[in-house]
């Protein structure tokens, strides 16, 4: 098998990451639990995991549950920590991003403190623990490290399975038993790739004017992602 290319997602994306699109494993059971609690120890969480392990779908879960803004880490670099804060609820995506700029530091630094001053919630998803982030304020660090942390593993084949099954069924797609155990042995362990896999399979199924099969699946694979 090849490396995979790089992943195009689906324009409608978004839709997909609600909560009636969330499927619950025992990967990802601990963090949808305090995505959907509103005790969090001194109002922060930090979810870790992965590329694919489910951190942006709960980001989007819970900022629908609250109202929440959301920022990506990379615009903390333009944005204005009162402004934020005075939302009550902010969610960061792809928050270890700001280890590469003093300022993004700095705005994340202002936004925690008015938060917590004000009882508001900071909800915050990265690859890896805030210790990791190569931070070089020292009291974001401490301030960042002392947030409860969930960690989420990558998903297995089960929660692949029924994630792969579900996607097929929202699209009211019919699929023959032996094409999941198909492409699980094939596909790269995401479930972001899940969604973006049955979104290909579907449309070349419906530009060919067939059915999916292993075979066009096999076809799919190769063209689009490079798999063998």
């Amino acid at each position: 098998m090849t490396g995979p290319r790089q992943l195009h997602m689906p324009l409608d994306l978004p839709a997909r990451l609600s909560r009636a699109s969330f499927v619950a494993a025992p990967c990802n059971e601990t963090a949808l639990a305090m995505i959907e609690s509103r005790d969090w120890p001194d109002g922060k969480l930090l979810l870790t995991g992965p590329e694919g392990s489910g951190k942006t779908h709960l980001v989007h879960i819970w900022r629908a549950r609250t109202q929440a803004v959301l920022i990506d880490g990379a615009s903390l670099l333009q944005a204005d920590p009162e402004a934020l804060a005075a939302e009550t609820s902010v969610a960061i995506d792809d928050a270890d991003a700001i280890a590469t700029s003093a300022q993004a530091q700095q705005s994340l630094f202002h936004l925690h403190n008015l938060l917590a001053a004000r009882g508001g919630r900071l909800l915050l998803a990265a690859r890896r623990p805030a210790r990791d982030w190569g931070l070089s304020l020292a009291d974001l660090a401490s301030r960042l490290q002392a947030a409860t942390h969930v960690a989420l593993a990558p998903p297995d084949d089960t929660l692949l399975a029924a994630v792969l099954t579900k996607l097929f069924a929202d699209r009211q797609v019919r699929i023959p038993e032996s094409l999941i155990p198909f492409l699980l042995a094939r596909m790269e362990r995401s479930l972001a790739f899940a969604q973006v896999l049955v979104a290909e399979l579907d449309a070349e199924a419906l530009a060919r004017k067939k059915p999916i099969s292993r075979a066009l699946a096999a076809d799919v694979m190769q063209m689009s992602f490079g798999f063998e």
